[in-house]
């Protein structure tokens, strides 16, 4: 069976994530989840000074943005995690301080540049699933299969709440709700790489899936492409 790129685009908490990490696991593929990788990268800025309240000293961040390596790990359970520099920053991404800044940092150019550069390098030899905004359109304009996702911003509000409340953290449904629609406006209206359906993409509305579904939806537009 010939390996292939996989690109799953679409707006925040949709799941993009899971379904990608499900569908590498099933088939043997390598997961590489950019958004962590911006996620990544804004918790650096948070943690270096890079942030004044929510300004960011874009001169500082230029300079160090090729100090900031981001790689991919298997847990004891399989799974990928993200690591910083050699460092595990898996839940600390995951945080509403994080969530609030990731927009504008992955809005700026030499940001995407930089994190391009990298998913390109790890997708170079095939056989990967990588989820984000840009996938599609950007980073693997070639991919074998497209896939983009959508769901309304109360579901993933409440996708976002419950994952967070489950993890033992602090939430508000509606802080994130906010949060969804106001990443949604920059995701789409920035001026490098903004967030579309590419126009050989296969679309996926889940607001209204199973799990146990939309792994069946995926795993047969897969086979599709590969057998």
């Amino acid at each position: 069976m010939k390996k292939i790129t996989i690109a799953i685009d679409g707006f925040s908490s949709c799941g993009k994530s899971t379904m990608a990490k499900d569908l590498a696991h099933e088939v043997g593929y390598i997961y590489i989840d950019s958004g962590a990788m911006y996620r990544a990268v804004t918790l650096y800025s948070i943690e270096n000074g890079i942030f004044d309240g929510d300004i960011i000293d874009t001169e500082k961040l230029k300079k160090e943005i090729g100090n900031i390596h981001i790689s991919f790990r298997l847990n004891k359970e399989g799974r990928p995690e993200t690591y910083l520099n050699d460092v595990n920053v898996e839940d600390k991404i995951r945080s509403m301080s994080v969530s609030s800044k990731v927009s504008p940092i992955s809005a700026l150019d030499f940001v995407r540049k930089e994190m391009v550069a990298q998913q390109q390098s790890m997708g170079a030899k095939k056989g990967i699933v990588m989820d984000g905004r840009d996938i599609g359109t950007t980073v693997f304009p070639n991919a074998e299969l497209k896939i983009f996702v959508t769901a309304t911003p109360e579901i993933r509000a409440r996708r976002r709440y419950d994952e967070l409340k489950a993890k033992g953290q602090e939430a508000s449904f509606d802080e994130i709700l906010e949060n969804v629609k106001q990443r949604d406006y920059i995701d789409q209206h920035r001026d490098v790489s903004p967030l579309r359906k590419a126009d050989d993409a296969l679309l996926l509305d889940n607001t209204n899936l199973t799990i146990a579904q939309q792994k069946e939806w995926l795993f047969d537009q897969f086979n599709k492409v590969t057998n």
